[in-house]
């Protein structure tokens, strides 16, 4: 195996210089409530501008902070290079002066400091609703009552601005933050560098530093604003959403071996259920959690809720937290089954409860109407099911798993006879149980409830009119429906747009990872790679939704939404580690699955968290080793058109697994060594070549 360069400080690495013409968004978090939106020469985007500034709890305290050194304005539009990280923005201005800006966790405060100049800077804040009392000290009504107040503190190259909800308080808190911004500033760096090495150290070649970037941006939307979870997207969706935190869940937490997150996330959101068994909403996670709302208009949530907590366990091995909340799993089910299902066991849901949920005003009418049975909520049931049946199980209640079993049994039976017309899989049933067969990527979620020659011609199908090589189109382009551009002011409402064409790039991870199920990994690479460079070229993120088709003239597509996705990182993270590198712990059944699948460019070396100990992949095309540290488990070595293989692994062997002409030979090697074949598999052909998409 070859031999990697480990960078000294891998935050380093990961600079991104921009000029006035890149003009890059910016946006840093504390890890709690707070986060600062800027761009790094002029606050000019035709949807974010507005959200710029410092934020907390969803209510914004300053939008603009302005500079005089020695009674000159610093204004970032008339200064040079600027370059961000993930922990700072830089900006040069004439004179050489430069400005960063740096945000810590916990802790409400902003920092800037100042190199080639000794003087103490000016600070003028501003904002609507923002009164200056004197230079120090300014106050914001909050919406829940009282004032937040901001005491602004300036030294020699430094100025902070700290926020609390007494002056008392906040200039406390400033004056700390002049004491203590080094040790704070070290602090995060080397909680950031804790994510991307050492323990979780990553190379992949090329790949890395954008694989860094964005594991690093998708861990600056884990939150503690309401208990602890997801900020869905920034700037517009600062606070959680059930749906999009459990979707991101994996990527974000747990392939990253953040096991103690992804825990206080489970339970706090846990705590949110309706426990009423009066309500028509018993047993559903919310969707929205605000600091002062909850609201649980939504049907895929709950699902995701438990699959969540499946994936928990067989990443961690943490059956305890299983039996914990056996009651939630248990009353999620229930209430479904009370409330939300029909004779075939389908999970009923009305138009805005998938996550095509948009709708116009006033008369909330749905924009892309999927009620009342999709493809992809019976595929999440099914899922819930099976995961409960299994939790169930552990918990010692063989009367729910029974019962349980039987509804997933019958949804099975009935999906192919229900939504399979013409060899095709339906979007959605109508209330009087008509198939609506509108071309949608919804139907990538429910392969799993089709036999495999179905689910052969469906990604045929879908790949060529909704996979485009910028991402996953929301409806086929022939659709009389299609609108190819989402942000497209005097044409459309972009709402109108949002379900019927933009392009979403959280579904790239089902997509990917289908076409690397059957056997197509090269198909799906280039969709990865789109990303990566979205993330290098932007600003180390990806954004919610992107227009179908690129406006005229442009090569590339718009980007719309917000800049920075919690399910468009965490589900590019997923696949990376879970159908790249293939590596899919089920430590409940004390199994891994190793199911390598790179382009014959790419090699990987990196190591993963596993339950109580690691597991260390070296992996390239043609030879691929692995390495567990305090853990041992059966290995299901699944190498591609050969028959799965299981290999127990003790701590500190290594499993070798080297493609031959016409076999596998894989080796166990600790005191002893031991060798095993691998066999082809008669049975396995790879999808045929599939064209992506492209503008009509």
């Amino acid at each position: 195996m070859p031999l990697f360069c480990w960078a000294k400080d891998p935050l380093t690495a990961l600079r991104l210089p921009s000029d006035a013409t890149q003009n890059r968004e910016a946006v840093f978090t504390n890890k709690r409530s707070a986060f600062y939106q800027t761009q790094t020469h002029r606050n000019d985007h035709p949807e974010h501008a507005w959200f710029r500034g410092f934020t907390i709890a969803a209510e914004r305290i300053f939008s603009d902070a302005q500079f005089r050194i020695n009674g000159k304005v610093l204004d970032p539009a008339q200064g040079g290079t600027a370059e961000l990280t993930p922990n700072e923005l830089r900006r040069v201005y004439p004179g050489n002066v430069t400005e960063t800006v740096r945000l810590f966790d916990n802790r409400d405060v902003v920092m800037w400091s100042f190199t080639g100049t000794k003087a103490a800077p000016e600070l003028e804040l501003q904002g609507d609703g923002l009164r200056r009392i004197n230079a120090s000290h300014y106050v914001r009504s909050r919406a829940a009552g009282g004032e937040w107040h901001v005491a602004v503190k300036t030294a020699p190259q430094t100025a902070v601005a700290a926020v609390a909800t007494s002056f008392k308080e906040a200039q406390q808190l400033a004056q700390l933050a002049l004491k203590q911004n080094q040790q704070w500033t070290a602090q995060r760096e080397r909680r950031l560098r804790s994510l991307i090495s050492g323990p979780h150290a990553l190379q992949a070649g090329d790949a890395t530093n954008a694989l860094h970037w964005i594991t690093l941006s998708m861990d600056s939307l884990v939150t503690a604003q309401r208990g602890d979870g997801i900020y869905a997207g920034l700037p517009w969706f600062q606070e959680y959403w059930g749906r999009d935190s459990f979707i991101a869940l994996p990527g974000a937490t747990l392939v990253t071996g953040q096991f103690e997150v992804a825990s206080r996330i489970l339970r706090s959101f846990a705590e949110f259920q309706n426990r009423d068994p009066q309500s028509p909403f018993y047993g559903r996670l919310p969707n929205i959690v605000k600091p002062a709302e909850l609201d649980y208009h939504t049907t895929d949530g709950t699902p995701r809720f438990v699959m969540a907590l499946r994936d928990y366990v067989d990443y961690s091995g943490d059956v305890q937290l299983a039996r914990t909340l056996y009651p939630v799993v248990s009353a999620s089910i229930e209430g479904a089954l009370k409330n939300f299902t029909d004779k075939s066991g389908y999970l009923l849901h009305a138009d805005n409860e998938t996550w095509m949920d948009a709708r116009r005003e006033p008369d909330k009418a749905s924009y892309s109407p999927r009620a009342n049975r999709a493809n992809d909520i019976q595929a999440l049931w099914v899922q819930q099911l099976k995961a409960g049946v299994a939790f169930a199980k552990l918990n010692n209640r063989p009367e729910d798993a029974e019962r349980w079993q039987q509804v997933a049994d019958r949804v099975r039976s009935h999906f192919s006879r229900d939504f399979v017309v013409d060899d095709a899989i339906a979007d959605h049933l109508n209330a009087d149980g008509t198939p609506d067969t509108q071309i949608r990527p919804n139907a990538l979620f429910a392969l799993d409830l089709v036999d495999s020659d179905t689910q052969r011609r469906e990604l045929q199908r879908l790949w060529p009119q909704l996979v485009y090589p910028w991402g996953v189109a929301t409806l086929g382009a022939k659709d009389p429906g299609f609108l190819p551009y989402h942000w497209a002011p005097g044409e459309w409402h972009k709402d109108a747009a949002y379900h019927n064409g933009t392009v979403w790039p959280w579904l790239d991870g089902v997509a990917m990872q289908r076409m690397i199920e059957l056997g197509r990994p090269d198909l799906a690479w280039p969709l990865f790679q789109f990303n990566l460079q979205t993330a290098l070229n932007t600003n180390g993120s990806l954004p919610e939704t992107m227009d179908a088709y690129p406006r005229p003239g442009a090569t590339l597509p718009r980007f719309t939404g917000t800049h920075s996705q919690a399910w468009s990182l965490s589900e590019q993270l997923r696949v990376w580690h879970q159908y790249f590198v293939g590596v899919r712990p089920q430590l409940s059944q004390h199994e891994v699955t190793l199911a390598p699948r790179l382009p014959s460019s790419m090699q990987v070396d990196q190591t993963a968290r596993i339950g109580t100990g690691t597991l260390r992949t070296q992996c390239n095309a043609q030879h691929c080793q692995w390495t567990p540290t305090k853990i041992q488990f059966t290995a299901n070595l699944s190498l591609l058109g050969f028959k799965t293989l299981q290999v127990p692994l003790q701590s500190g062997e290594t499993l070798i697994a080297q493609l031959k002409t016409g076999s596998v030979q894989v080796q166990r090697r600790g005191h002893t060594v031991k060798h095993w074949t691998a066999s082809r598999d008669p049975q396995w052909t790879p999808l045929p070549d599939v064209k992506m998409a492209r503008p009509l």
